[in-house]
């Protein structure tokens, strides 16, 4: 398969993997807001085909779309919380809009060279940062999608539920790694450049931490107020008065499960916990006797095929989002650069609702330590 041929099926599967995850869905629920914290639906999937518009059409030279509704789709100028009280393309006028974006991008992709030294055009690399993106937002849709509450079933998007085994912890010797890429024609830029990293030995967790695990914590008073927190930790559990994991609730018994795209389901013990913030995994962490590992640590471990249950939830670090040495924002300062500082924790690895594309060793994601909504857990470490 050509370079062109990949990334058109590329372009084509994530477009494909959008439109099947809210066809089912009403317009009602596509244009509803179920939390200050996310889109409308329909604002998610316009906002991803203006940004193929932006990048894809009008960066190679192609004239826009529809550049009124730039203002309308742009992350940074319109907050979450006030998206649906604007003039939103409806459902329908939304799929026309995408589509013909869509069409527009895949002739400029005929004529691409692909082998050009403009770094935004050379190996596709525009292309493939736009891919990821749409699927990036295809999982902040399973997100919303989680949190409203409305019963679906999507097959494939649901977990896996591998049912795991404890196996205890790895041992990581000493060494010195490449850490990060130069080379990952995937890789964007806040994982470049490669640059060798020094760690001494330690331990972590050969898979992630699991709900058996998570309910001894409860059990032994994890939610309670108590050295397990930080003054941050308890400043913010104090607003959300929180017991348990985020979709975690009793039957009528007093048996937990976990509420799961509508439907509640058991909670089985060795799956791994998700839907923790920072702040209760870093708890759990210290409850346990030991800490959050670092990104180095994690990124290390992984590579050296250390740890197994990458994939089932995005791994909170105990790293705050800085640069690489040598970093240098492409194509645009807004994808990571403006996050950089100690606001915004680093997780790792990948979750059930990621794509394959994006769920790379080198993948960097970050979040507000506060952060329960999105699919995350934990693996502990400790010193060597």
């Amino acid at each position: 398969m050509s370079v062109v041929d990949e990334l058109a099926d590329g372009l084509e599967k994530a477009r494909r993997r959008s439109l099947e995850l809210l066809r089912p869905l009403p317009e009602e629920a596509l244009v509803a807001q179920y939390s200050d914290l996310m889109s409308p639906l329909v604002w998610d999937l316009a906002h991803i085909g203006n940004y193929e518009d932006l990048w894809l059409v009008r960066q190679l030279g192609g004239p826009a779309v529809l550049p009124a509704v730039d203002e309308l789709y742009d992350a940074f100028l319109q907050p979450r919380a006030r998206r649906p009280a604007l003039p939103l393309l409806s459902p329908a006028e939304t799929r026309q809009y995408i589509a013909r974006v869509r069409g527009r991008c895949l002739d400029l992709l005929s004529a691409a060279d692909l082998g050009s030294e403009d770094p935004f055009l050379a190996g596709g690399f525009g292309y493939r940062m736009v891919i990821q993106h749409e699927h990036q937002h295809n999982e902040t849709m399973l997100a919303t999608l989680q949190l409203s509450g409305i019963e679906s079933d999507y097959g494939g998007f649901e977990s896996d539920g591998l049912g795991w085994a404890k196996t205890g912890e790895s041992r990581v010797p000493a060494a010195t790694f490449v850490m990060g890429t130069d080379t990952d024609p995937w890789a964007l830029d806040n994982e470049r450049p490669a640059h060798s990293v020094h760690l001494d030995d330690y331990f972590i967790d050969a898979r992630p931490v699991d709900n058996e695990a998570w309910m001894e914590f409860m059990e032994a008073g994890g939610y309670e107020e108590n050295s397990l927190w930080s003054p941050d930790g308890w400043a913010w559990k104090s607003q959300e008065q929180i017991s348990a994991p985020l979709f975690w609730e009793r039957d009528g018994g007093g048996v937990w499960k976990r509420r799961h795209l509508g439907r509640a389901t058991e909670l089985r013990p060795n799956d791994a916990v998700q839907n923790v913030g920072w702040y209760e995994a870093e708890a759990f962490a210290r409850w346990a006797g030991r800490r959050l590992p670092t990104e180095q640590e994690w990124e290390r471990a992984h590579r050296a095929g250390l740890i197994e249950g990458v994939g089932e939830v995005w791994e909170w670090t105990s790293s705050d989002f800085l640069p690489y040495p040598g970093f240098r924002p492409f194509p645009y300062r807004e994808y990571s650069e403006v996050f950089f500082g100690k606001e915004y924790k680093v997780l790792r690895g990948s979750s059930w609702a990621t794509h394959a594309t994006v769920g790379r060793p080198t993948f960097r994601n970050w979040d507000y330590p506060v952060r329960r909504q999105i699919f995350s857990g934990l693996r502990t470490a400790r010193d060597g």
